[in-house]
């Protein structure tokens, strides 16, 4: 049982607090996954490293933990999208590579990971239980919608500090079936050009659930009424996670102890934007640097930070990449080093690294510790004081450990992730192809710029691309 004190920022309370789980020597968790319309970028890969450093601290400190990520299959973006093929095989497509670049980074698989699709019925039980209390009500217009009814809850806008009459209608549904523009859909009756596959049969009529309805019936689901740790990116904490919030507390619901938001990611000072070209995917990230060193870039800021990657002059392989590649090497000299003297032992993690954790994950001051702990073992070498050194590199190696970033774990190393080859190649090609339909897309459009740069990412990754009259193929070179 854990006897240490985590604190944790609380977004609800906008203030740091006592981590008191509801079952001493327990922590239950439910973070937001991706919702599978479009390929991994790296704020969803630092989204989940986050978390994950989250867990493994927690689970450091004694605590078990149980840690459920869903996957959000069934939305408007996900039907959208789904233009060449049906909108569950773009789902899964889109799965397997969120699955393929978390593994990457060597975030830890969940306890749980429940699809939407697969919790239906319990997002209908909840409905049923929100119209029972009051606060929900079918459309108005003879739909198949339901809304929450936003007035009939007076602490909804607790979670952002907001007015109702000051927020802005919700644009989920026509607005023409509900009591107030505000109100938001828990289900969506079935349209015309939607596949009859996207729609569940429902005591309110045919359709298919809204997004918000989600996630508080697949966190009931795995976790209970109650649970310590609702987590996810900064961008969800309006509407989704107000949301969240306002219909689990109406139904009656303990739901989550603590709010927690990780910040999100810029590049070169702005935010990334499909209309600025400047988002980085998850496949152009892990093509640029070593996955180990983007797990350590990812790490070494504060969760709830903005993270601002500096690229050189547009290139991935300069600028914050390649000094996050400088550090971290430093750290794995200094180990080669060590380990050229003799065995490290097995040591705790410093007391200042182990403050800074407990102090809301408070990495940079715990990479800082790490940092200081690899000068002081190259100084002992330096002056042949073997036993210092090995001490000295054994803590480093407890504060990596922590961090996911041991560069002896399996997970660093080719064929050795605990998947089998098969896995590994259907992972590689979901990627790939992925990114080649983009290219094409780029190519249709006479965006030559956006389809070179594609084109060098899976070559600097060693894969080589053939352009033939009517096909692309590619091959590891």
């Amino acid at each position: 049982m854990a006897t240490v004190t985590v604190r944790i920022y609380d977004s609800k309370q906008q203030a740091i607090v006592d981590l008191r789980p509801i079952r001493p020597g327990e922590v239950s968790m439910y973070v937001c996954g991706p919702t599978v319309q479009s390929s991994p970028h790296i704020g969803h890969v630092r989204s989940a490293v986050a978390y994950d450093v989250w867990r493994r601290w927690l689970e450091h400190r004694g605590n078990r933990v149980t840690f459920v990520r869903n996957v959000t299959d069934i939305d408007d973006k996900v039907l959208v999208n789904a233009v060449d093929e049906p909108w569950w095989a773009l789902a899964y497509r889109i799965e397997l590579e969120f699955t393929a670049a978390y593994r990457a980074v060597g975030v830890l698989a969940p306890t749980y990971e429940p699809r939407a699709t697969a919790s239906v019925p319990e997002m209908h039980a909840l409905i049923a239980l929100l119209i029972e209390r009051g606060h929900a009500y079918p459309a108005l217009d003879g739909s198949a919608d339901v809304y929450f009814d936003v007035r009939s809850w007076p602490r909804y806008g607790a979670l952002t500090r907001q007015s109702i009459d000051r927020m802005e209608p919700a644009a989920d549904a026509d607005p023409r079936g509900k009591r107030d523009p505000r109100d938001f859909a828990l289900w969506k009756a079935r349209k015309r050009d939607e596949p009859a596959s996207a729609s569940w049969e429902s005591p309110w009529g045919t359709g298919r659930p809204g997004w918000h309805i989600e996630c508080s019936a697949m966190a009931r689901k795995y976790l209970g009424d109650a649970f310590d740790i609702h987590g996810g990116g900064l961008d969800l904490r309006f509407p989704h996670h107000e949301n969240e919030l306002a219909q689990s507390t109406a139904a009656g619901l303990g739901f989550a102890s603590v709010w927690s938001h990780n910040g999100l990611v810029n590049v070169d000072g702005e935010k990334m934007s499909k209309s600025l070209g400047n988002s980085i995917f998850a496949a152009d990230l892990l093509a640029s640097v070593r996955p180990i060193v983007a797990r350590y870039f990812l790490v070494a800021s504060h969760y709830r930070s903005t993270i601002d990657l500096r690229t050189a002059g547009g290139s991935l392989e300069g600028g914050s990449l390649a000094e996050a590649e400088a550090a971290f090497g430093r750290i794995e000299s200094m180990l080669e080093r060590a380990r050229r003297v003799g065995e490290l032992p097995e040591r705790t993690v410093p007391d200042a690294f182990g403050a800074a954790m407990d102090d809301d994950l408070s990495t940079p001051q715990a990479v800082a510790a790490l940092h200081e702990t690899t000068r002081a073992a190259n100084a002992a070498l330096d002056a042949g004081d073997e036993a210092a050194a090995l001490a000295r590199a054994g803590e480093a190696i407890a504060m990596l450990r922590v961090l996911g970033l041991d560069p002896a774990d399996a997970v660093w190393h080719s064929g050795s992730s605990g998947t089998s080859g098969a896995e590994q190649s259907a992972a590689l090609a979901s990627l790939v192809e992925t990114l080649l339909a983009e290219r094409r897309q780029a190519r249709a459009a006479k965006d030559f710029a956006a389809s070179d740069r594609i084109r060098d990412a899976l070559a600097a990754a060693g894969i080589l691309v053939e352009d033939g009259r009517d096909t692309t193929t590619w091959s590891i070179a």
